[in-house]
């Protein structure tokens, strides 16, 4: 799982990418790894902070749509489903990736809303059309 990697824990810890952890993230998830790199820095990655309940949602800034990433084990994208999940060919999108490499290295946006913007967050992320009173 990726919440156990140790190389993610490791730049966690050191804020920095050694060439080391470059080698080992590159060998364990190839292309994704670029990419996730690539989002985490361009500053695809929001943490949205709501108040007064200070819940936090995950979200980047994918080619279609912003994907929500749940506690570094879940995304909601389409590769995340099919290649992670049904065919078990990688251990995780690039979505996930580049949020647990944001927050690594603290590279991620900030966004601070009210508590009464957390449900149309969610309904916009699962695709649920708009209420006309959120409209």
């Amino acid at each position: 799982m990726l919440n156990n990697d140790t190389t993610l824990s490791k730049i966690k810890q050191s804020k920095v990418i050694s060439g080391k952890d470059l080698q080992n993230m590159i060998s364990k998830y190839g292309e994704r790894f670029w990419k996730g790199i690539r989002a985490a820095m361009e500053g695809c990655v929001i943490r949205h902070v709501f108040d007064p309940s200070e819940r936090v949602v995950w979200t980047v800034k994918g080619k279609r749509m912003d994907y929500l990433i749940v506690d570094d084990f879940y995304c909601s994208c389409d590769d995340f489903y099919l290649n992670v999940i049904i065919r078990r060919k990688s251990a995780s999108c690039y979505h996930l990736l580049a949020k647990m490499l944001a927050d690594a290295l603290e590279t991620y946006e900030s966004a601070k809303s009210h508590d009464d913007k957390y449900l149309p967050l969610m309904r916009e992320l699962r695709g649920v059309p708009k209420k006309k009173s959120e409209a």
